[in-house]
């Protein structure tokens, strides 16, 4: 992977690291969501929930649009999908080295 893809893996698995995050993202990926609602859901201030949506929103997972006075997030499902494309990527690597692991154990001497 390029250093530019490596950055983007670090942005994508820091921002679902949290759990709140990863609810905000189940939500508005089954639909479009204000900030404000989204943040009624959580026991902790407005701007906390703002911060979850901006680290999202910087690690490309949602979409932010203004609508009015509200700021609307929906879910990026092609983002989502390449997240899962890196976690297979990386359960393909470890099954190659468990085959290969598998294969020297099983070698005679």
């Amino acid at each position: 992977m390029s250093t530019e893809s490596e950055d983007r893996a670090d942005a994508l698995f820091h921002a679902l690291s949290d759990r709140t995050r990863r609810d905000i993202m189940r939500r508005v990926l089954a639909g479009e969501h204000s900030v404000s609602q989204l943040a009624t859901a959580y026991d902790m201030s407005f701007a906390a929930v703002q911060k979850h949506v901006a680290v999202l929103e910087r690690a490309g997972l949602l979409v932010k649009r203004r609508s009015g006075r509200e700021a609307l997030a929906s879910g990026d499902v092609a983002a989502v999908r390449r997240v899962a494309s890196m976690l297979l990527e990386l359960e393909e690597t470890w099954r190659g080295r468990i085959d290969r692991i598998d294969v020297l154990l099983t070698q005679e001497d």
